[in-house]
């Protein structure tokens, strides 16, 4: 990924802790902020791929792996303890563990349904939380990757729209509870993004990858780096007055409703 539009050692001497960052639009945000200059820990449950991961972001600076599912509390605790061990006090969270299939509504499963809502909502307030203690300071921030569903109701996603409408409303709660401390919260929504696994699932081919295209008012997806200087400009003290916002990254994605997006989707 490109270094960007933002300068060399922006957030040098921050550290941050990323939860479901061994992939996807996560890992590309931890890229961006070890190039920045900061000390990323970024956590999942796959071993093979947290360690493939921090090989790759150890190329451009200082970080490391701490395996955990952000569903159980004391095991997340512990990992933002070694990270707090060998990073030093965080700075900059960001929760972006997520779970998502299409399904119907009336072909879902109740456990189905509760296993998106326990990683989405309960996994952010769990890392949020957890991360309490570490975060109690001015100028630290908390970014929640979230998704259209939040409020673009879509049919096959009932558990995601539910799921994400909640970390929104958590966002904007612990925005106002702990803004006091000086610590910032807000939320990240992406749109259609290249090269990820929801943009496979929901567009395998090169039909529905054009008609998504076309009824984007931008007219392209998303890239890793679009979300991830989104994320920089957020971290960086330039957000300074900036919490408790919802920022939108979708190409207009969300200016069209959910009907024509999966129209064009074939859905």
């Amino acid at each position: 990924m490109a270094q960007g539009v933002f300068r060399d050692g922006l957030l040098a001497g921050k550290s941050a802790f990323i939860t479901g960052g061994s992939s996807g639009i996560n890992l590309g945000i931890a890229e961006a902020l070890v190039k920045a200059g900061a000390k990323v820990a970024i956590n999942g449950r796959n071993v093979e791929k947290l360690e493939a991961a921090v090989k790759g972001l150890q190329a451009h600076g200082t970080a490391l792996g701490v395996a955990a599912d952000v569903r159980q509390y004391d095991a997340l605790a512990q990992a933002l303890q070694t990270a707090r061990a060998a990073h030093g006090e965080l700075d900059i969270l960001v929760c972006g563990a997520a779970g998502n299939f299409p399904a119907p509504a009336a072909g879902m499963s109740s456990n189905a349904f509760k296993s998106v809502l326990e990683i989405d909502v309960l996994g952010t307030f769990n890392t949020c939380r957890a991360a309490f203690e570490h975060l109690r300071k001015p100028g630290a921030c908390v970014l929640n990757i979230s998704a259209p569903q939040a409020y673009l109701p879509m049919a096959m996603q009932a558990h995601v729209c539910a799921a994400k409408a909640g970390v929104d409303m958590l966002t904007r709660t612990l925005a106002i509870e702990w803004g006091g401390l000086g610590i910032r919260v807000n939320s990240i929504t992406p749109g259609p993004i290249e090269d990820t696994e929801g943009m496979r699932r929901l567009a395998p081919g090169d039909d529905s990858r054009g008609k998504l295209l076309e009824a984007l008012p931008l007219g392209r997806l998303g890239t890793k780096q679009d979300i991830a200087q989104l994320a920089l400009f957020l971290s960086s003290d330039a957000a300074s007055y900036i919490t408790g916002s919802l920022m939108v990254c979708d190409g207009g994605q969300s200016l069209l409703g959910s009907g024509l997006m999966l129209k064009a989707l074939g859905l």
